[in-house]
């Protein structure tokens, strides 16, 4: 489907990439990719999106694409970011969905811009860092295991690390991406890796680290810090989906986020890697993030 890209110039003088697709007088759609993501959007999020008469909406967070880095950026920081590219185009509320590192982001939208943000949808996103109850890591791939170990510790410790794993990221085609996760990829996740679907994730990589690793940098030291709002601010505006063959967002994530967001909406599928949802599941997470957004 036909896509377009701009640069929305904010008041601070930053820019923030944008992708968008769909009708213009649609409902927007904004979407949070994941961790790292660039701007490509996944095809069979669009066409659903578009059968819906739904407008997409993908705005690359600071440091990714051509958005200008802001260092020290925490996850609340997102909403502004969000609003000024909707006054930029023209449009006023709208639903949110996120996926794997974009889930926090999805939800401080809710949380914080109720006034425009309809509802969102968390796709295997996670938890707090410091959330009560939650061992974060349990359940992770080794790779994740020692990124966020390393995210703990601060900037200077992440760096080196993502520095060699972007290296190898900058030319990742559909054919390697499997490989190039490693120990992160269950075999449910294997198993729709293939075709147009893994040439989109790999062209999504390839676009997140085109210009460094600012922008994974700091998702990675957001995550691990405080995200700027307490779940209990989404109450009755979130939908969760989780599965529970995920080693990159583990099963207990969206657990813990279905029981600590009142009223949320949660869907934990057995079965479901850390990707599948994506192919698997679209529609049914597009219906009911507007059947929320109808009733909310």
């Amino acid at each position: 489907m036909e896509t377009e890209r701009r640069l929305v110039r904010l008041a601070d003088g930053r820019d923030i990439d944008v992708l968008t697709a769909g009708p213009e007088g649609g409902l927007p759609l904004v979407v949070h990719q994941g961790t790292p993501g660039g701007l490509v959007l996944n095809s069979k999020l669009g066409h659903a999106a578009l059968e819906r008469g739904l407008r997409v909406v993908q705005a690359a967070r600071p440091g990714y694409e051509d958005s200008t880095p802001r260092p020290g950026r925490i996850v609340a920081d997102v909403v502004p970011d969000i609003a000024a590219v909707l006054d930029a185009i023209g449009a006023d509320t709208y639903v949110s969905i996120g996926f794997s590192g974009g889930g926090p982001h999805t939800l401080a939208c809710a949380a914080l811009a109720p006034e425009r943000c309809l509802g969102t949808a968390s796709v295997a996103g996670a938890a707090p860092y410091d959330a009560e109850g939650l061992d974060f890591m349990a359940g992770m791939g080794p790779e994740n295991v020692e990124e966020f170990g390393l995210a703990a510790r601060g900037a200077d410790a992440l760096t080196p690390f993502l520095d060699k794993e972007a290296e190898a990221l900058r030319g990742v085609t559909g054919e390697q991406v499997v490989a190039a996760f490693g120990g992160l990829i269950s075999g449910a996740d294997a198993a729709v890796l293939t075709g147009e679907f893994a040439a989109e994730l790999a062209a999504g990589l390839r676009g997140a680290v085109r210009n460094g690793i600012a922008g994974w940098r700091d998702d990675d030291l957001a995550f691990v810090a405080d995200w700027g709002f307490p779940v209990l601010a989404l109450a009755g505006r979130a939908t969760i989906w989780q599965g529970d063959q995920d080693k990159m967002v583990p099963f207990a994530h969206g657990q813990w986020l279905g029981a600590h967001i009142p009223g949320a909406r949660v869907h934990l599928e057995p079965g479901a890697g850390h990707l599948t949802m994506t192919v698997t599941a679209i529609d049914r997470i597009l219906d009911d993030l507007l059947d929320l957004a109808r009733t909310s």
